[in-house]
């Protein structure tokens, strides 16, 4: 079955277009002054945001997603933990973290420990913990972290997560940038496994280190042609690995929205979708790929996939048919979502239900069509196989880690 899972960025609605169009920023990110957000709208947008993920947790998606970027417009949502905390009593389903940005962080067992508290507090097998690097962009607010050193970090962060939540501690942990002589988190969690989801853009490492594992891979924003291409480089590292890929494994974060005909739905989206592209994700090369954080060979597959479609000014039949967006009326949608989950074999959408400066009413609306016209019939596509997630490395010498890595 495919899981359709309702994503947030949770973003600042307005935003000084004319300052932008004047030159005056380099970027929605890191250097946009703060004195353009309005802390009063804030908490507006704030509960309007939540309302709007417990209105899809109430109509049958399949969990709500948080997730974490600092010092932008795009994504407001530094501690994507404590959403989740206030997600957890006002919904019933499963919360998804997509993700932590765990080599930003210097205590990666916090983040352990703040998983296992969510876990317990939902009594057990609602949390979803995503694992991110973080993006280019946000080592230039976390100057104290080494891009080169991301990766590495990440991986090591991982690890020290794993032994965290299922180990028994007090156990020791001495790895190259986290040095723990009592690990010994408390609480622990319920779930006999947290699911680990690992979103990015595809790097080709990222999807090596998901596939060894079994996590599912989410691919965050990416045509349709390089959507396959990641999809077809899982499963071939899966099948490195002794396994047949499923389609529980390949994700996808995918702008969607419905109205009553496919006019009505362009009429009431195109302003919105502009502005993000236009706006909110706008940032410049230098942020995106500071030096040492991605080699050569992904720089170039991240600049193909991410920058050679000029997606803002591409026209929104173009958008809808290289696989960026899906616009309009239910049936369109339906029959549009079909064949993208049976010409990839995606398992897991990510649906943005609201994007850019999107109004409340539209993604409530979005919200509501989609859920009671499309929702239940993509959920019934594909097959419903899972598989155990992979083991915790735990005793395992270095060069035995190495060939995971």
């Amino acid at each position: 079955m495919t899981k359709v899972f309702s994503f947030h960025l949770m973003p600042y609605l307005d935003a000084d277009i004319e300052g932008y169009n004047q030159n005056k920023y380099d970027s929605a990110w890191v250097t946009y002054p703060n004195k353009h957000y309005d802390p009063v709208k804030g908490h507006q947008y704030y509960n309007e945001f939540l309302e709007q993920l417990e209105y899809a947790d109430r109509m049958g998606f399949d969990a709500v997603c948080v997730n974490e970027h600092h010092q932008n417009s795009y994504g407001n949502m530094p501690s994507p933990n404590i959403m989740a905390a206030m997600l957890a009593r006002s919904t019933k389903g499963k919360i998804a973290i997509l993700g932590n940005a765990t080599s930003l962080h210097s205590l990666p067992q916090r983040v352990a420990e703040e998983i296992a508290m969510l876990d317990v507090v939902t009594g057990g097998d609602r949390i979803i913990c995503g694992l991110v690097r973080g993006i280019g962009a946000e080592y230039f607010n976390f100057r104290n972290v080494n891009p080169n050193e991301s990766k590495d970090r990440f991986y090591e962060a991982h690890d020290l997560i794993l032994k965290a939540w299922y180990e028994d501690g007090p156990i020791e942990f001495h790895g190259e940038y986290f040095d723990v002589p009592f690990l010994n988190a408390w609480p622990r969690p319920i779930s006999k496994q947290i699911p680990i989801f690992l979103p990015s853009t595809g790097s080709r490492d990222t999807v090596k280190f998901a596939a060894r594992h079994k996590y599912p891979y989410i691919v965050t924003v990416s045509s349709l042609p390089t959507i396959k291409k990641i999809y077809d480089d899982y499963r071939e590292q899966a099948n490195r690995f002794g396994y047949t890929a499923v389609q529980s494994q390949l994700g996808l974060n995918h702008k969607i929205y419905v109205a009553e005909t496919d006019a009505k739905a362009w009429e009431e989206f195109e302003e919105h979708i502009r502005f993000w592209y236009k706006y909110q994700i706008n940032f410049k090369g230098y942020q995106a790929f500071p030096p040492g954080y991605i080699g050569a060979e992904a720089r170039q597959f991240a600049m193909e996939a991410l920058v050679n479609d000029n997606i803002a000014d591409m026209s929104p039949q173009e958008m809808f048919d290289k696989g960026y967006v899906t616009v309009g009326s239910p049936e369109t949608v339906k029959q549009r979502l079909t064949e993208l989950q049976k010409e990839t074999g995606v398992g897991v959408i990510n649906a943005f239900m609201q994007i850019g400066n999107m109004p409340h009413w539209k993604a409530m609306k979005n919200i509501d069509l989609f859920s009671r016209y499309v929702l239940k019939d993509i959920q019934k596509l594909g097959d419903d196989t899972e598989l155990e997630q992979g083991d915790t490395l735990a005793g395992k010498n270095k060069e035995e880690v190495a060939l995971y890595y």
